[in-house]
């Protein structure tokens, strides 16, 4: 690309220079001859200016009616689906993953958008009655402020939606920091919105790194929610920094999830979601099914099976649809996942298939790696414990369902986990037992849909949720309301002995 387009912040409704006067090239992963497009490295002024914006336009917008603000949500919905193709093929120049991820990508966006407008007219609270004579009881959602979202790499314009539309239609205003390596997908995002009426100021964004960025966003007093997705190491940082302030704090953050092979399972099935939940996004997603629990009985057969469709996975530029696997979203992140595979390989992991960067030809413009599984993993091992975020599967051998419970929950995460078997009843005590926050019965660790909650145990989040009505309570305090009609003072508990 001879002439990257140059993408400015989104402050009080105009598009602005940082006033750093700095910028920075966003390169393709798959293609890194090509620049995506060059954009603000922002500064603290710049997340300050932001901040302002959206103080000062939360005092009118908290009061304009939730059922408007959803008509507004409708039609940037109906936008997102008009242009779904532009925006996915962006999305994958930018991250690396193949398009038909992308465009379910952008789906989510879509879908979380047109759930959260019709919440617009279904903001419930509740009645009831009163221990008192002549007095009405209710409860009221009520909006908190400005927020702050930092969002990363991997789900680029559906992780922004889950925190921009819940905080939206509750009445917030924000402020939202990309990932560095994935703006442009916010950027389409935040184009949309300004097209389709938001008010100046209700939605702000700044480009940059989450390392100079990252205080200023949290610790500004106008800033009354902090909602992050990323490390665990990072989301730590984020609660210790909100806590003096009491700020609210939402964090979505890593996992090491596992799916549980029983002897009874379909292998052909159980194998197809292993397949999708290890190496689809290349792994990168915090669900991903990183470890994999198989009965003693059938270990070597599914074993078999795996290694042979991994072996044979298509790894490219994700624009080409016959393409399986993406690239790792950048250098440093393809050699933390080869560092682990050579740590597999030191703990006395067996190499089954992959293990490889791949090189010559296009491999050598991107950050390609074999899919790549384990076995023989115990669970002492490393890469049985630590999270690696790239296309690494390792598989364990339980002797039961007992067994693979107990190693299900051997992990300081609890984010997501699966079953494959054909017994109702195994089915529900892995349900009931294995304790995460997402579990799937014949199905992979990955597919969370818009309108149930998302979210983790352990150091997976902090016990709030994304998506679906759970998310309101994320952006919005409880009011509880009396209201007297008695024309007398009615001291509650104190005259109702």
């Amino acid at each position: 690309m001879s002439n990257p387009k140059v993408y400015k912040n989104f402050i009080n409704g105009k598009w602005i220079e940082s006033s750093s006067g700095k910028t920075y090239e966003n390169l393709n992963p798959a293609n890194t001859d090509e620049v995506v497009g060059i954009f603000q490295k922002s500064n603290a002024d710049d997340v300050n200016k932001a901040i302002e914006a959206a103080a000062e336009a939360y005092k009118k917008w908290r009061l304009v009616p939730a059922p408007k603000r959803g008509e507004i949500l409708y039609k940037i919905a109906q936008r997102l689906l008009a242009g779904k193709e532009q925006f996915s093929q962006d999305m994958t120049r930018e991250m690396g993953k193949v398009i038909k991820e992308t465009r379910g990508d952008t789906q989510e966006a879509i879908d979380m958008t047109f759930y959260m407008a019709g919440e617009g007219r279904r903001l419930f609270g509740m009645t009831t009655p009163s221990e008192m004579d002549s007095k009405f009881c209710m409860t009221v959602r009520q909006p908190l402020g400005v927020c702050s979202f930092i969002t990363p790499w991997n789900f680029p314009m559906a992780i922004p939606s889950w925190k921009m539309m819940p905080a939206l239609i509750c009445g917030n205003t924000i402020v939202i920091k990309p990932a560095t390596e994935t703006p442009l997908s916010v950027v389409n995002l935040i184009k949309v919105c300004e097209e389709e009426g938001i008010p100046a100021g209700v939605v702000n964004m700044v480009t940059g790194s989450g390392a100079a960025l990252g205080d200023p966003l949290i610790k500004n007093p106008h800033v009354k929610v902090v909602s992050f997705t990323g490390s665990t190491e990072i989301g730590r940082h984020i609660s210790e920094a909100c806590a003096p302030e009491f700020k609210h704090c939402s964090l979505e953050m890593g996992g090491k999830n596992v799916q549980i092979v029983m002897d009874d399972a379909d292998l052909e099935l159980a194998v197809d979601g292993a397949l999708w939940g290890a190496f689809g996004t290349t792994g990168q997603r915090c669900t991903a099914t990183s470890r994999i629990v198989c009965h003693k009985d059938v270990v070597e057969k599914f074993t078999k099976m795996i290694v042979e469709r991994a072996s044979k996975l298509k790894v490219g530029n994700g624009l080409d649809t016959s393409v399986d696997m993406g690239p790792s979203i950048n250098q440093a992140q393809q050699d933390t996942v080869l560092s682990y595979i050579e740590i597999g390989k030191k703990d006395g992991a067996k190499l089954a298939t992959g293990g490889e960067k791949l090189t010559g030809g296009i491999y050598d413009k991107g950050f390609f790696t074999q899919p790549t599984v384990f076995t023989g993993v115990t669970q002492n091992m490393r890469i049985w414990k630590e999270e690696i975020f790239g296309p690494v599967l390792s598989i364990a051998v339980c002797n039961g369902l007992d067994n693979a419970i107990e190693m299900a929950n051997d992990t300081t995460y609890g984010l997501s986990a699966s079953i494959f078997t054909q017994d109702v009843n195994k089915a529900f005590r892995a349900m009931r037992d294995v304790y995460t926050g997402i579990f799937y019965v014949n199905a992979p660790t990955i597919g969370a849909e818009t309108h149930l909650p998302f979210g983790g145990t352990k150091e997976t989040g902090n016990g709030h949720r994304e998506a679906s009505e759970a998310a309101l309570d994320v952006f919005s305090e409880w009011k509880s309301v009396y209201v007297d009609y008695s024309g007398t003072l009615q001291r509650a508990q104190i005259d109702n002995q």
